[in-house]
């Protein structure tokens, strides 16, 4: 019998990455990936910054590089990072192997076997996945509309020892709920957590897909407040806002936590690839960045609305769901007690498929919920998709 170690004992599959094959399959409509788009990377100007790097620079992209990252992309990318309001200056940046290693570099930095962390109800199952990689005793925080529970909270923090290692949330364009933190539930959060000594990661990969600009206030941050008092780790990542595939994301963290991390990284991967991250600085150096994310947010609003449209044309009225106002997901709600795994088999067999609500539960248990993706299947498939999966729902909870 093969002895494998006690904290690979309760690792699981996750249950996104096993409907891949059904999302591949022919002529099935995927509603279940978030990812971008196929059609919309930048191959333009990938091309261009391959085609015009420098012999030295061809020889650094295939270097080992530092452990924290290239210089001249900690350089851009703090250029980046301080026009959101970042404080780069007084904190440490860190170029990681996507933004979900940093998140696992944070868990391994905190977490004992046994000792409670915050978590969202419901939550990013990539983090889930690392918390639980470490053994944490998940405390869930139910979500409202506009963020976390803060009576919630205050009761979690409150009642729960020893103390909770960290609080994990997402800010803006939530998955899977897809809401925007409001600025009164980010403050409430900052005045519950000062003083207590509980660190807390602030994962933001979807900051720049916002659709109304007049969102942006709210979306301020709790790093760029900076609290007293409260040690916020900012993450973020490149896969939304150039490609996935380059494998790329950041850590912002205070100093101390900035210099564990750094030997944590080192004992994991030693350094993140020189390749991506000569592209990366070139994609922001040069202005790409911003001229591709002002495209993409206008593609990614036009599948939402179109999502939206379909929605409300096509669910029963024992359905609810909030319109996206960014991000890649809308969160269905069904009706309470409901089983989404049973919706799912029904889709699956109508040909489309999405990811159940129990995914994203830190309990895994919690299944009368389920998440649609609009950001990697054009209008005429979602228009064409949507209404198959309300008439599965309507065939298992409405009948």
């Amino acid at each position: 019998m093969t002895r494998f170690a006690s904290s690979a004992a309760d690792l699981r599959s996750s249950e996104i990455r096993d409907l891949m094959s059904l999302a591949t399959a022919p002529g099935m409509i995927s509603f279940a990936g978030g990812m971008p788009g196929n059609e919309l990377f930048p191959l333009e100007a990938i091309d261009r910054i391959c085609y015009t790097l420098t012999e030295k620079e061809k020889q650094t992209a295939l270097q080992y590089a530092p452990t924290a990252g290239l210089p001249q992309l900690l350089e851009s990318l703090s250029d980046y990072l301080e026009r959101k309001g970042l404080p780069v200056g007084s904190n440490r940046l860190m170029i990681t192997t996507g933004s979900l290693q940093a998140i696992h570099i944070l868990a391994k930095a905190f977490i004992d076997p046994g000792d409670p962390v915050l978590v969202e109800a419901p939550s990013f199952i990539g983090a889930l996945s690392a918390f639980r990689a470490f053994r944490a005793n998940l405390i869930p925080v139910p979500l409202k509309g506009d963020g976390m529970d803060t009576e919630a909270l205050k009761k979690r923090l409150d009642t729960t020892l020893p103390s909770p290692k960290f609080l994990y949330y997402t800010p803006n364009f939530h998955n899977p709920a897809g809401i925007i933190y409001s600025r009164k539930v980010k403050q409430e959060m900052m005045l519950l957590l000062k003083g207590r000594d509980i660190p807390v990661i602030e994962d933001d990969a979807y900051n720049e897909l916002y659709f109304c600009e007049e969102d942006l206030p709210e979306m301020q941050l709790m790093k760029t407040v900076d609290p007293e008092g409260i040690d916020v780790c900012y993450t973020g990542s490149f896969s939304k806002i150039l490609g996935p595939g380059l494998r790329l994301g950041w850590m912002l963290a205070p100093e101390e936590i900035y210099g564990k991390c750094e030997l944590i990284k080192q004992s994991i991967d030693a350094c993140s690839p020189g390749i991506s991250q000569v592209i990366a600085d070139k994609f922001i150096r040069q202005g790409d960045v911003y001229d591709y994310t002002a495209a993409i947010r206008k593609e990614y609003k036009k599948r939402g609305e179109a999502m939206t449209a379909a929605l409300e044309a096509s669910l029963p009225s024992c359905v609810t769901f909030g319109k996206p106002r960014g991000g890649f997901y809308i969160w269905l709600r069904l009706p309470e007690g409901s089983d989404s795994t049973a919706v799912l088999k029904r889709a699956i067999e109508k040909g489309t498929v999405f990811v159940t609500g129990k995914t994203f539960d830190p309990d895994g248990v919690k299944n009368d919920f389920l998440r649609v993706s609009f950001c990697n299947t054009d209008v005429e498939a979602i228009r064409r998709g949507v209404p198959l999966i309300a008439e599965a729902i309507r065939e298992v909870c409405c009948p």
